[in-house]
């Protein structure tokens, strides 16, 4: 199945619509500021989309009101996006919104007895979704011999 415009369009829209507990949890979770890992929010993934995706480690947090409580549909989702390699946190809105260091505190020590090794750049995420790259190209000198000779690094 791949992502579809709808999908993605729908993702979008969710961006704009998040609830107050989504966006006091975005603000802890983007620009890198738990451990260094890159979350994005409402990701698709496969037929879902998810509240919170991070790649490494391979972890989507939900943010979940009443509605879900005893959700047999949150069960299959949850099911799915286990079979795809991701841990699922589901946390309670009033959790975020009155207990915010003790979720990311949770986050923070789930994802990291996760760390997973990276994604494989074009590996399939289900529904179609790739992985583009997982770091920014790494920089290289060239060593001693290769590349200059001894009269240039004088000159």
């Amino acid at each position: 199945m791949m992502r579809s415009r709808a999908s993605i369009g729908r993702a979008r829209y969710l961006r704009q619509q998040m609830t107050d507990a989504k966006q006091k949890l975005w603000r802890s979770l983007r620009r890198r500021q738990i451990n260094g890992w890159r979350f994005r929010r409402q990701a698709p993934v496969g037929p879902y989309i998810s509240d919170f995706l991070c790649f490494n480690p391979l972890l989507i947090i939900e943010v979940d009101g009443g509605q879900h409580a005893q959700s047999s549909s949150d069960v299959r989702r949850t099911a799915f996006l286990n079979q795809k390699g991701f841990h699922v946190l589901r946390f309670w809105n009033h959790d975020v919104l009155q207990q915010l260091e003790g979720v990311l505190l949770e986050i923070m020590i789930v994802g990291s007895s996760l760390q997973s090794p990276p994604l494989l750049a074009g590996e399939d995420l289900g529904g179609g979704e790739r992985v583009g790259f997982l770091y920014p190209p790494i920089q290289t000198f060239p060593l001693k011999g290769e590349g200059f000779s001894d009269e240039e690094e004088g000159s």
